[in-house]
């Protein structure tokens, strides 16, 4: 039961800083193109990289922390969900070179910032 509720807290901040960064990223980009999404998406693939492989695969967190982080933050904070929907937005718009620069983008990009998190742990 602790453990669920270790998942849930990471999972509100999480969230909560999900809705703000995306509102910061409209302030300064278009909403055409899902921005907010997208950056959020490319942090919090960076941040679980960094996560995992600089602290978790050196044993520096213990299982609660590791849920907390992964699970709760990271699950909160990332947006696939989001980003299937829009997407599909995209799509059902008849937007299909923004609905295809968003899939391309999403997943070119975060898995580059898992590899770049993966880099900067083995340097450090």
């Amino acid at each position: 039961m602790i453990n669920l509720i270790i998942v849930m807290f990471g999972s509100a901040i999480g969230g909560a800083l999900r809705y703000w960064l995306s509102s910061v990223v409209y302030k300064f980009l278009p909403e055409t193109f899902p921005y907010g999404t997208l950056a959020v998406n490319i942090i919090g693939s960076f941040t679980l990289g960094i996560i995992i492989f600089l602290f978790d695969e050196r044993e520096l967190l213990n299982n609660q922390l590791r849920f907390f982080l992964t699970i709760g933050f990271c699950g909160g904070f990332t947006t696939f969900s989001t980003f299937s929907l829009e997407t599909f937005n995209l799509i059902r718009d008849s937007e299909y070179l923004l609905a295809s620069l968003n899939v391309l983008l999403n997943v070119i990009v975060c898995l580059a910032g898992v590899f770049i998190a993966y880099i900067i742990s083995k340097l450090i």
